[in-house]
């Protein structure tokens, strides 16, 4: 089982980053590669135990992929831990001055450590599309 750590400070408060997560129209804006559209309509978040989470990322020519998965912990505005394909997410959100120190952690992610560096690079991507969003 492979596991990384990717930790980011966003220039917004805490409470704007967490919406990012939890809200689909601000969700829609960040998540996935820029080279696909997630769109609105097509997002599910619900932020509770127990509750569902699914995008689905719409490309040229019909292209489509869904991501989705379980939450396991909402702590408003602090901490979310939810599953995704076989891995378990946990991104904790820390207010600093004015700004917010994410981090997030995934476990699991497939079984090589290979999966694991595409995964993070891909978080990677979507995170520097959510600072251009909250910043």
């Amino acid at each position: 089982m492979a596991e990384y750590d990717i930790i980011r400070i966003f220039n917004a408060p805490r409470e704007l980053v967490w919406a990012a997560w939890t809200e689909p129209e601000r969700f829609s804006r960040w998540f996935g590669p820029r080279m696909l559209a997630t769109p609105v309509g097509r997002i599910t978040l619900d932020a509770w135990p127990g509750g569902v989470w699914r995008a689905t990322l719409a490309g040229d020519e019909g292209f489509e992929a869904t991501l989705d998965g379980t939450y396991r912990e909402v702590i408003k505005p602090r901490r979310l831990v939810f599953t995704t394909g076989d891995s378990v997410v946990t991104v904790e959100f820390a207010a600093v001055d004015g700004k917010t120190r994410m981090r997030f952690h995934q476990y699991g992610v497939n079984t090589d450590q290979q999966h694991a560096e595409q995964a993070k690079a891909g978080w990677i991507e979507f995170f520097d599309r959510l600072a251009e969003q909250v910043g």
